[in-house]
């Protein structure tokens, strides 16, 4: 089964969508900041990331410009899913090349839809 990397700084939404994703029947590994996904992704690779854009440390559209610069990450689909969510702020994920933007507060099955689709691509 493809593994799914959740980043989120916020322990509590954190673990609502990681609950969400492994309701959907998906298998779910986590991480609280850019700097540890960063290296979560290096050491698993995941199938795809689901990425928070304020975090401590690092954050996701500086997460992404890594993923995106590097040949072994440069096409590991990304969902954005964050509580920033003004045109220019989904306008500038998608040009660092994110995959999705989901804006939180999301309804679950929109989550995870896209998930899912994005895997089967």
């Amino acid at each position: 089964m493809s593994k799914i990397l959740v980043v989120d700084d916020v322990k509590s939404e954190l673990e609502i969508i990681c609950r969400i994703l492994q309701d959907a029947g998906l298998d779910v590994i986590r991480a609280g900041d850019g700097e540890e996904a960063i290296a979560m992704i290096r050491k698993t690779l995941p199938a795809l990331v689901v990425l928070d854009v304020v975090m401590p440390r690092m954050n996701g559209f500086e997460v992404i410009r890594e993923l995106r610069g590097d040949r072994a990450t440069a096409k590991l689909p990304v969902v954005f899913c964050t509580h920033k969510n003004t045109e220019i702020d989904k306008a500038w994920g998608t040009d660092l090349g994110a995959d999705a933007y989901v804006s939180k507060p999301f309804e679950p099955q929109q989550l995870v839809h896209i998930v899912q689709r994005l895997l089967s691509v």
